[in-house]
Order: structure tokens, then C-alpha cells, then sequence
């Protein structure tokens, strides 16, 4: 049973970063010939970070995943420089007023991805060692909580509200099914609604995107710009989609579209059958993610398994709410699909500490 879960976990990854490969060519080739005189210019650069993510993947399986506990404060501190350092003038690359990058040639790196797989590896180490005082105030909820506030400070300089939402979110899901009481997390929550409220509206292109979702029409050539394509992206498609390589949407019309809006061109090019395809897969990965969480031999590798899980699927579920209009714009890719490196190659990592968690569970 446990090896046909970690088969199955392989087969799915491997659908979704194909069907991520032709896709990202289908969305790309077009804007790439006239941006850069190379109509293969983004496809080249997923195919090297998808086999660099294969490098790093290799790695995680054929390390024992239970080695992680024991760098797990070096990998936060690691991630807490790396988020430092890139907000450095001439060590971060800035991009369309984000420094969220470091940059060598073609080598883009996203210290952020890092920071996501090491904060989940520290507060599933943390939980192991502090299990009986995990429902402590001061000892269990405050120690993995004020880790998060950095990270998420630091993160939020650059800025990327985005992953500030979903990394929060899997770390108090953590807590909460570790043991943490109810009521901490609540009153957090509580205490930060006046903070994300300032972060939206006092920031003027994030109140702008608010706005925008709540009203795109209000804006059509301007802040709603974006949610209009991709809605119309999406509802040009019809049941079985204009046919791959056929979408109108990806002629300058949607912005980011091999990148967080490439869901909306596999709607406009596949129909929703296409689109329904890749909800399922994802649905699929999850169900064989919880057989893993449900079989792991230990409880570090439980809530490791469960945050790379959730990491996973917050990230799927944002992404295709954003395309869709259900979710104001987050900026955040589609895991296996997108082009981003960096995303790419964190998600291959989970996915090999996944199988890794899983073949620990495998038995005669």
C-alpha cells in the first residue's frame, strides 16, 4: 500500500510538470520571440531548473529525511540571512518594485521558497521536541510563533504578501493539530487583522487589487486589467477549449501568463475539461499526501508531511482561486505548472521528502 502511494505520488507530480512544460511553451513562445528573439527562451530555462530540481530531488530521497531534524536551526538561520541579504541593493534583483530574487546569469534564486520548506522543517522539529508542553502559552505557542514573525517581517520587505498568508496559515495548522490551544491561535488571528488591514489599504497597488476583485469593472483598463483577461481567458474556453496552442489571451492581452495565470490559459486553450483535469490531479496528490501523513513511523515526519501537504495545496488552491476571480491577486504559482525556478524546484524537493517520509512507512 505504501509504495503504490508513493508510485502514485510520482505519477501525478509527473503529469502536472508535462502537462507544466507544454503549457509553458504554448503561453511563453509568443511574448519570448518578440521580448527576446527566441521563442524557446522560457521553456529552455524551466527545462534546466526542472533538471536542477531533479538534482536536489535525488538528494532528498536518498537522504534520510530524519537527518533534517538535526539542521533545522541552521537551515532557519540560513533562511533568515538569505531573506536579509536579498533585500541588499546589488545582492537582490529588483523587479517591477519587488526585490525578491537573487540573480547569477540565468539562475534566478527566491530565498522565500527556501524559507517556506525551512520554517515548516524547524516547527515540525519544534513540535517533536517540545510535544509535552506544546499546549504552553509561553514554552509551546510564543517560541514557533516569534520564528514566524521574523520570517514573515523580512519577507514582507520585499514585499510578498502572498507567501506571508500561506506560510502563516501552514504553520498555525501545524500548531493547531499539534496540540496548541484554540483560543492562542484565535487571538493572534484577532490581533493581526488591524496589521493586514494596513498592509492592504495603506499600500496603494494592494488596495488597488482589493478593489479590483471586488470590482474589476470599476478599473477595466487599469487594476482590474488582469482579473478581466483572466476571466475571459477562462470562459472563452468552453467545454473542450480553442485547442492548445489557440489562445487569443497570451497575445499581450494577460499579463504573467506562463507564470500565475498560466491555469487561465489552460482553460482558454483545453476548456473546462482541462481545467477540471487539473483540479482532479491536484485532488489526487492531496488524497496520496494524507495516506503519507497517515503512514508516517514517526511524529517529525508526520508534521513535516503535513506542512509540505499544505504548503502544496494552499498555494494550488490560491493560484486557481486568484485565475478564476474568487481570490484577490497573490502572486503566488502553481505548484509543478508554473515557471518560477525557484517554486519548481521546492516543489520537486517536498515532493522527495514526501516519498522519502513515505518509504519509511513501507513494510514487507
Amino acid at each position: 500500500m505504501v509504495r503504490k502511494t508513493r508510485i502514485n505520488l510520482v505519477t501525478i507530480a509527473v503529469i502536472l510538470i508535462c502537462i507544466g512544460i507544454i503549457m509553458i511553451y504554448s503561453s511563453s513562445s509568443i511574448y519570448a520571440w518578440e521580448k527576446y528573439g527566441d521563442g524557446f527562451y522560457f521553456l529552455k530555462r524551466h527545462l534546466a531548473f526542472l533538471f536542477i530540481g531533479l538534482l536536489f530531488t535525488f538528494f532528498a530521497l536518498v537522504v534520510d529525511y530524519r537527518v533534517l531534524r538535526k539542521y533545522s536551526r541552521v537551515m532557519l538561520w540560513v533562511a533568515l540571512v538569505l531573506l536579509a541579504l536579498v533585500l541588499m541593493p546589488g545582492l537582490g534583483r529588483e523587479v517591477s518594485g519587488a526585490r525578491r530574487w537573487f540573480r547569477y546569469k540565468f539562475i534566478s534564486f527566491q530565498p522565500s521558497e527556501f524559507a517556506n520548506l525551512a520554517v515548516i522543517i524547524y516547527v515540525s522539529d519544534f513540535i517533536c521536541r517540545k510535544a509535552d508542553k506544546i499546549k504552553m502559552l509561553l514554552h509551546g505557542f510564543i517560541p514557533p510563533i516569534c520564528v514566524l514573525g521574523v520570517t514573515v517581517l523580512l519577507i514582507l520587505l520585499q514585499p510578498d504578501l502572498g507567501t506571508v498568508i500561506a506560510l502563516s496559515s501552514v504553520v498555525l495548522l501545524m500548531l493547531y493539530i499539534a496540540g496548541v490551544r484554540g483560543r492562542y491561535i484565535l487571538t493572534l488571528i484577532l490581533c493581526s487583522l488591524p496589521a493586514l488591514y494596513l498592509l492592504i489599504f495603506s499600500v496603494p497597488y494592494r488596495r488597488a487589487r482589493v478593489l479590483a476583485f471586488l470590482n474589476p469593472w470599476l478599473d477595466p483598463k487599469g487594476s482590474g486589467f488582469q482579473i478581466i483577461q483572466s476571466q475571459v481567458a477562462i470562459g472563452s474556453g468552453g467545454l473542450f477549449g480553442r485547442g492548445l496552442g489557440h489562445s487569443q489571451q497570451k497575445l499581450f492581452y494577460l499579463p504573467a501568463a506562463h507564470t500565475d495565470f498560466i491555469f487561465s490559459i489552460i482553460g482558454e486553450e483545453l476548456g473546462l475539461l482541462g481545467t477540471l483535469g487539473i483540479i482532479v490531479l491536484f485532488m489526487m496528490f492531496i488524497k496520496q499526501g494524507l495516506k503519507v501523513i497517515k503512514n508516517a513511523q514517526d511524529k517529525f515526519g508526520y508534521f513535516l508531511a503535513l506542512g509540505l501537504i499544505l504548503m502544496i495545496s494552499l498555494k494550488a488552491i490560491i493560484n486557481i482561486g486568484v485565475s478564476c476571480g474568487v481570490f484577490p491577486t497573490k502572486g503566488l504559482p502553481l505548484p509543478f505548472i508554473s515557471y518560477g525556478g525557484s517554486s519548481l524546484i521546492f516543489d520537486m524537493v517536498s515532493l522527495g521528502i514526501l516519498i522519502n517520509i513515505a518509504r519509511t512507512g513501507d513494510y514487507p
